[in-house]
């Protein structure tokens, strides 16, 4: 899974018509919203603004006028193809006069989306995980400056009969990391793990 390191836009005509393609790293539905609204601003003239959001939790395909299945289907099944999360793509359209067909504006709102995503730096998404370690008090200098060198963060510490300290980690590596640690400590570690 990726999401874009920076928003990126292309532009391309067809017959005529121009197609705008916008695509905006976003987090929320109102971040998306906000974009949009001011591409309307932007581009108060022109006749479609088709959108796609992907966002935890929360997603939007809008034709806009368009006909069903003929923009923001394709510009989904792009997104989907490229792995993209966290992400609102914009294909704002200027009609040239020249009526494309289905098939045709499906292949504009693809080849429109696909300019802009050539010019993007994808990020990997890393998602991450938190558990609880609970170590003897006299090893938690040892046990901080080998989670330093393993570049796991300790968020949180707590003290009662032991250390515990909330650690935060990548979730595709979290046992292999939890497994470098109870090895460096001799055993004298006992982790609790729960999503982030």
């Amino acid at each position: 899974m990726f999401q874009l390191a920076a928003p990126v836009a292309a532009e391309i005509d067809i017959k005529k018509s121009r197609f705008l393609a916008y695509v905006y790293p976003v987090e929320r539905r109102e971040q998306a919203m906000q974009h949009l609204a001011d591409l309307r601003a932007r581009y108060p003239d022109a006749r479609h603004y088709c959108a796609v959001l992907l966002a935890s939790g929360d997603s939007m395909l809008d034709d806009d006028g368009e006909p069903s299945g003929t923009a923001a289907r394709p510009m989904y099944n792009v997104l989907m193809h490229k792995e993209l999360h966290n992400v609102l793509a914009v294909v704002v359209r200027y009609f040239g006069g020249i009526k494309l067909g289905a098939g045709g504006l499906v292949r504009a709102y693809t080849q429109a989306l696909n300019e802009a995503l050539l010019l993007a730096q994808l990020v990997p998404v890393v998602v991450m995980t938190q558990c609880r370690a609970r170590i003897a008090f006299a090893d938690e200098s040892r046990f901080r400056r080998h989670c330093d060198a393993l570049q796991i963060a300790v968020s949180e510490a707590s003290y009662a009969e032991q250390v515990e300290l909330t650690l935060s980690l990548p979730a595709v590596e979290c046992k292999a990391l939890q497994m470098r640690l109870h090895d460096l400590l001799a055993g004298e570690v006992y982790f609790m793990t729960h999503e982030n």
